[in-house]
């Protein structure tokens, strides 16, 4: 459990704040505020009670007037709620004059989406980038207390006691934030050298986007038969897991799962897992899954795209494939076939519609290749071997003056075997 408060009385009991204000749709506010509970659960906080605020017009001091701010600490502790938690970004001075007034911990939704990623952070690489911007997040609001950062569970030794002086408090986490980019640019390497190894042997790959707890990791485990970890809960799947398949034309395809996405996704959290997010901009193409049983299904979608914007993949080639048709209400199916007369619909579960799903992975994935006919020479059998690694060979015959090969070889390998070429197919 996440423990925004001093050791003498952890926060396990929060009153969350939405905010509606005129220029959102009408029910956006209500979406968030009960996507911002879900999140707040997740860390096993109880909830105590959500309001909804209407607001005109942002305010300098408590981001609401005085009078609803002092009406909302009020309902607070009458609840015996120890936190306040704001579905809006709140300044650090904001966040102060809440705390100050209130005598209780306050925190925005950010500030919760990056507990919920401290959380599930298992890799040194993910750790690493959840630390980072927590770091950054933190520095700016160093007036709240030194207390706030020692009492953060942050993995990867971030604690300690601190100091009383406010410049050594910012010396120290701006050390700390030099250290944590030096360390995460050498696990960035590491990863680098890794994928250009895999790009040797120049096998397609796919990676599977999409809003947090839609289904991808249960995808990649059923497509794949791997273990990878998959709940049903927001951001269950923090790093990317890469894992390989046979396709229908028996070709290999890298499949990597990746962090799910949600809206108002911190800026700084999109920077710090940019690297990580390296595999939605470096793949082939995209799967993106979506949750049929969804009602924000919709939301969820353009959320995922206006990120795949901001991480420079916004023309990569997308499969949109609604998941949890099981499960979901045949007028709801009905409606979204009629909305996206091109997108795949399947169960990760049953596997129901998981054979289109590969029959069109494998047309993607062919766009790299081309068919052609190749005569080898005999003391060649080193390239035939590799020919089969590389591409999908339909037909082999062995003839007087070499190895005959038929099918579809990667066009990125062409230097390969173009000297080898009996004949070339358009398609």
């Amino acid at each position: 459990m996440a423990d925004f408060l001093t050791d003498e009385k952890p926060a396990d009991r929060a009153l969350l704040i939405g905010i509606q204000t005129p220029d959102m749709p009408p029910g956006e506010g209500a979406e968030l505020l009960a996507e911002l509970r879900e999140l707040v659960e997740n860390l096993g906080l109880t909830v105590t009670r959500t309001v909804l605020v209407n607001l005109r017009h942002p305010q300098p001091k408590f981001l609401l007037g005085t009078g609803k701010a002092a009406e909302l600490i009020e309902l607070a502790k009458a609840d015996d709620a120890q936190l306040i938690v704001v579905d809006d970004d709140l300044t650090p001075g904001q966040q102060t004059n809440w705390e100050e007034t209130s005598g209780l911990a306050v925190i925005d939704r950010q500030e919760v989406i990056l507990e919920v990623f401290a959380d599930r952070a298992q890799t040194r690489e993910a750790v690493l980038q959840v630390a980072l911007a927590r770091m950054e997040y933190s520095l700016p609001r160093l007036t709240r207390a030194w207390t706030h950062l020692s009492r953060q569970r942050g993995k990867g030794a971030l604690g300690g006691e601190g100091e009383t002086q406010l410049e050594q408090d910012r010396r120290i986490v701006r050390d700390r934030i030099v250290h944590l980019k030096a360390e995460l640019a050498n696990v960035v390497q590491q990863r680098e050298v890794q994928r250009r190894k895999r790009m040797r042997v120049p096998v397609p790959t796919a990676a599977i986007v999409g809003y947090t707890n839609a289904g991808k990791s249960s995808l990649v485990n059923r497509l794949t038969g791997a273990r990878v970890y998959a709940d049903d809960k927001l951001f269950a799947t923090l790093d990317p897991t890469t894992r390989q398949l046979r396709l229908p034309d028996d070709r290999r395809l890298l499949v990597t799962d990746t962090v799910g996405f949600i809206r108002r996704l911190p800026h700084r959290l999109v920077q710090a897992f940019k690297a990580t997010l390296e595999e939605v901009v470096v793949a082939d193409f995209l799967i993106h899954v979506l949750d049929a049983t969804n009602p924000n299904v919709e939301k969820h979608r353009v959320t995922t795209l206006v990120v795949l914007g901001e991480l420079g993949a916004a023309d990569q080639p997308i499969l949109t494939a609604f998941n949890k048709v099981d499960i979901a209400a045949p007028q709801t199916l009905a409606l979204l076939r009629a909305r996206h007369p091109d997108a795949l619909f399947l169960s990760a579960k049953t596997g129901e519609g998981l054979d289109n799903l590969l029959h069109h992975c494998a047309d993607l994935a062919a766009d790299g290749f081309q068919a052609a006919e190749l005569l080898i020479p005999h003391h060649r059998h080193d390239l035939v071997s590799r020919l089969h690694t590389l591409g999908h060979v339909r037909e082999q015959a062995n003839r007087d003056d070499g190895v005959l090969l038929k099918g579809r070889f990667p066009i990125a390998s062409a230097a390969l075997y173009t000297p080898y070429l009996v004949h070339r197919h358009s398609h």
